[in-house]
């Protein structure tokens, strides 16, 4: 195996086909142009869909206690080019606060952000205060120079001393923390509340996002990691190290913040057990130490309850050595290469089937739509050919196929505007589905409960008030789906009638699917509850949980509301895209038809020059559809790991 591993390759493989998906869109939007068969609205679809790939990235979240080598492991796959340790990861130094690394394509820089630890004590939240620079210690990073930009990295482990009563205010359990041996009396602190590192990697230039947690202390004290940050990361990866094997705070990061019904790892949560160089055995030869490693896995894997195919053993800090030494033996025995198999094999896969369910599909049932209009116009150019086949044209045939040729433009012209009524129908349907969830709505709901929760003077009062807030948008989420049902039987109904019009079977509605967000917002209604069942929030001031609530929960909320706005908003213009589309395109195609019989007919040109012409003509037609098809071969083709025939056996040797 490659020292470097697959990894990186994967992931350029995996960028380079969303870019080649860009480009036929591209190629699809021109050729649409060219057989003036372009629209606002499929403009507006297309464009959507290139912003989904464009915008698309890709999140791990390494999780785990202090000292079991999260980020030891973050530099053995990462970092390892720059021949060191780019991220404090020796004994005594260790990442202190929520970590982000990526690349910010849009400044186009190495950067390092971080956020003061006092910040916690204002009434804004991590989502808010990211859009608040100024708010943020900028530090630039020289990747010419690693040594200084090592230096400046290591700013994320610095820590600072604190009195207990101002680590409780900061949200801190001061039994979790270190005592400051040079201040009698007081703790260490992170200096930092999260920190933000632009770094030009090529697998950060591809939308890898990784996020690397602190441990236990850390997660609990900052609710919007937990609540938004974790729980929407594509995969997790919890290290644990072999020489501890799963201890009680491993089980408690595990069962609190990982393995619970609302995170949403669609790609999955694996189990890294690092530091098994610790169970080599020189002595007693590969097979004793083989034993000792599975054995060591078989009881991780019991104890999180996952297959054992999904706990990794490996060692970070030998894999990291093996790399920048370029040692193939130590890099096969640290097993490294086998975590990055996993993240290709489950988690890139399922990036893929993303874009193929969410983009594919609806770009394939676009251009089907042009394909058929297009092979509508072939067919009757063959006819007209036939008209022309005769040492004289066949004046009479031709206009004969004019005549037909015009009752089927009226009947398309006709359906455009019952179609155009339908949609303005939709609109107004569209603008009672919009006022369900009105933004103004949702900050009517904030407000009340924030008033509600200022007023009360019990614990239950304001457990009351916070449930009440779900229950208000659950209710407008319910009804929306109501509603919205009730839209979606008004959009089947005009294609039913559509399809048996103009037999046109394929053409489907585009479908709001209100549900998933009737199951978002309750999956963020039991994180509320888990919110305010914390002891550490059962324990906080009135004033300072009203704050948490709202910096947390709400902005949560807030943020799934906007996202559900957007589809609503987008929707009513949207449904009948593929029959608008359809009937625009055929009578576009019926115009041009048209115009060129009745000038056959009035003409006194002779059957061989409009046979040329009209040979040339379904050439053409006939290019443009085989244009068409290659795009759809091309927009078909498999995803990378798809095309990969062998499936690596992820829990191979050591």
């Amino acid at each position: 195996m490659s020292l470097q591993g697959n990894l990186t390759q994967q992931v350029e493989a995996y960028h380079n086909w969303k870019k080649e998906l860009i480009r036929q869109i591209g190629r699809y939007r021109l050729w649409l142009q060219d057989n003036n068969l372009f629209s606002d609205d499929i403009s507006a679809r297309i464009r959507h869909g290139l912003e989904l790939l464009v915008e698309d990235e890709l999140t791990i979240a390494f999780v785990g206690e202090y000292s079991r080598g999260k980020t030891e492991l973050i530099n053995a796959l990462f970092f390892s080019d720059f021949g060191q340790r780019m991220l404090p990861s020796q004994a005594g130094r260790t990442t202190m606060c929520p970590t982000e690394l990526f690349f910010d394509r849009s400044a186009n820089e190495n950067y390092l952000l971080l956020l003061p630890i006092e910040t916690r004590t204002g009434e804004l939240s991590l989502q808010q205060l990211r859009k608040q620079p100024e708010r943020w210690v900028k530090h630039e990073l020289d990747e010419r120079d690693p040594e200084i930009m090592r230096e400046v990295l290591g700013e994320v482990a610095r820590v600072k001393s604190a009195s207990p009563g101002e680590a409780r205010a900061l949200g801190f359990d001061e039994s979790m923390l270190e005592q400051d041996r040079n201040n009698p009396g007081k703790v260490l602190i992170p200096a930092w509340r999260n920190a933000q590192i632009s770094i030009r990697h090529p697998l950060f230039e591809r939308g890898l996002r990784i996020l690397d947690t602190p441990g236990l202390n850390a997660l609990g004290s900052e609710p919007e990691l937990t609540i938004s940050m974790l729980p929407r990361a594509h995969a997790i990866i919890f290290v644990l190290s072999a020489d501890t094997g799963v201890t009680a705070s491993d089980m408690t990061i595990w069962k609190e913040y990982i393995d619970t019904e609302h995170a949403d790892h669609r790609a999955g949560r694996f189990a890294v057990l690092n530091k098994i160089d610790v169970l080599w055995d020189d002595l007693q030869g590969e097979k004793h130490t083989h034993d000792a490693i599975e054995r060591v896995r078989g009881y991780t894997a019991d104890h999180l309850g996952i297959r054992q195919q999904d706990v990794i053993p490996l060692s970070a800090k030998q894999g990291l050595v093996a790399r920048v030494r370029k040692d193939s033996d130590l890099f096969a025995r640290s097993n490294i290469g086998n975590l990055e198999q996993l993240i290709i094999q489950r988690i890139l896969m399922h990036k893929e089937q993303l874009i193929t369910q969410s983009l594919i599909n609806d770009l394939l049932g676009m251009l089907q739509n042009s394909q058929a209009a297009m092979q509508n116009r072939l067919d009757s150019l063959d006819e007209e050919f036939k008209a022309c086949s005769g040492v004289t044209m066949d004046k009479a045939a031709l206009a004969r196929l004019a005549d037909r040729s015009q009752k089927d433009y009226d009947f398309y012209y006709k359906k455009l505007i019952t179609l155009r009524s339908s949609r303005r129908l939709m609109a107004s349907q569209g603008d009672m589905l919009k006022k369900l969830v009105d933004e103004d709505r949702f900050e009517a709901h904030a407000e009340k409960i924030r008033k509600s929760m200022t007023k009360s003077w019990t614990t239950a009062g304001m457990n009351n008030a916070m449930e009440q807030f779900f229950e208000l948008l659950e209710g407008d989420f319910s009804n929306l789906l109501s509603e919205g049902r009730l839209a979606e039987k008004m959009v089947g109904a005009i294609y039913r009638r559509y399809n048996e019009d103009t037999r046109a079977r394929h053409l489907e509605p585009i479908p709001l699917r209100a549900g998933r967000h009737v199951i978002a917002i309750r999956e963020l209604r039991k994180k509320a509850r888990r919110f305010r069942a914390s002891p550490k929030n059962l324990l906080t001031e009135q004033s300072v949980l009203v704050q948490r609530f709202f910096n947390v929960m709400v902005s949560e909320a807030r943020t799934l509301h906007a996202r559900v706005r957007a589809d609503v908003e987008r929707w009513p213009s949207e449904a009948l895209l593929p029959i608008m589309q359809y009937s625009m395109e055929q009578k576009q195609l019926l115009e041009h038809q048209i115009r060129r019989l009745r000038d056959m007919v009035r003409s006194d040109r002779d059957s061989r020059t409009e046979r040329e012409r009209l040979h040339n003509t379904i050439t053409d037609l006939r290019r443009q559809l085989e244009l068409a098809d290659a795009m759809q071969r091309q927009i078909r083709k498999p995803a990378p790991t798809m095309i990969q025939q062998k499936v690596v056996n992820i829990s191979g040797g050591f």
